[in-house]
């Protein structure tokens, strides 16, 4: 599996942390009355040469079940932990809550479910356009230097909002940001898929090829708009045909079609590939709920894409010639 870099600190000092392409994401699956089913899929994963696992404190059993299998393993050095915190909480769900106190308590409550000291990578899960950014990169700065978090970085948050924290970080001296998990995927969103959330555009696209600072991907396979469940006269599912049916979509999923055929593989490893193929470092966080799935986007993550046959895929070029 390939993997991308990602910048931290440790004990002070710099380091850099070596992430798989393909992340393994937990949301409801990874539950600890269901270990049985998901702790063969996290190890094939692993022995397949993924390192990396994203979770949240906002989902409701990953981190608790994540902590539970590195313990039975043993293999909590081994590997990466990407988690966020600062998302309003599920009763209340309008009240933002993206403040130096969430992020102490979100993290320390993650650290506690995840039977860890630290964590590798530190996310913001959502933001508050309202407050400003020096004290939540002051708060951010304050874990990494307390050793509990070695890389931040930011999810689902607007670019001039990156800009302007980062630029803060630089201007006074503190930990600076050193990836972004929006989505990116081969099929646009008409709107976001879920409340408060921000897909990269061309902006944002465009900033991270001058920049070169990762990006992490959550929903990189569009919820499995390229997987053949879905076309334009089944409108079964409500979410899928307000946030991903359009006219470009489907088209960019014909033209996933017509490459998975020359490269002998499935639309939606197309669509995988698309996303690890940018310009720029790119981590996919997939969602594989059995083996089966996890093989397939490992395989996926293998088919090498050119910039033509990415221009292809999002329209930018009309052939492949």
């Amino acid at each position: 599996m390939k993997t991308i870099t990602v910048n931290g600190t440790r004990n002070h000092q710099p380091i850099t942390l070596t992430c798989s392409n393909i992340v393994l994401g937990s949301g409801d699956f990874l539950r600890l009355d269901n270990m049985e089913f998901a702790a063969p899929v996290l190890d094939e994963y692993m022995a397949r040469g993924g390192n990396t696992f994203d979770t949240a404190r906002h989902y409701r059993h990953s981190e608790k079940a994540l902590g539970t299998w590195m313990e039975m393993r043993g293999n909590r050095d081994k590997l990466n932990i990407l988690t966020k915190g600062c998302h309003p909480v599920r009763e209340n769900s309008h009240q933002p809550r993206v403040t130096p106190e969430a992020i102490e308590e979100d993290l320390m409550t993650s650290l506690e479910y995840l039977k860890t000291d630290h964590v590798e990578m530190y996310a913001l899960h959502r933001d508050d356009p309202t407050k400003p950014v020096g004290p939540i990169m002051e708060a951010l700065h304050k874990q990494v230097e307390a050793g509990r978090i070695y890389a931040i970085g930011l999810s689902n948050w607007e670019l001039n909002r990156i800009i302007e924290a980062d630029h803060y970080a630089k201007e006074n001296g503190l930990t600076r940001l050193s990836f972004n998990s929006p989505n990116l995927s081969l099929a646009k969103p008409l709107k976001p898929r879920w409340e408060n959330c921000v897909s990269a555009n061309s902006d944002m696209v465009k900033w991270h090829e001058e920049t070169g600072l990762p990006l992490f991907s959550w929903s990189s396979q569009a919820g499995g708009f390229f997987s053949g469940r879905f076309a334009p006269e089944i409108r079964d599912d409500q979410e899928m045909v307000e946030v991903y049916y359009s006219e470009e979509n489907w088209e960019r999923y014909s033209r996933a079609k017509v490459l998975a055929e020359k490269k002998q593989a499935s639309p939606i490893q197309i669509a995988l590939s698309y996303v690890l193929y940018q310009s720029f470092p790119t981590a996919a966080l997939i969602g594989s709920e059995n083996k089966n799935e996890l093989v397939s986007s490992i395989s996926g993550a293998a088919i090498e894409l050119s910039p033509e046959e990415i221009h292809y895929l999002d329209l930018k070029r009309d052939d492949l010639a």
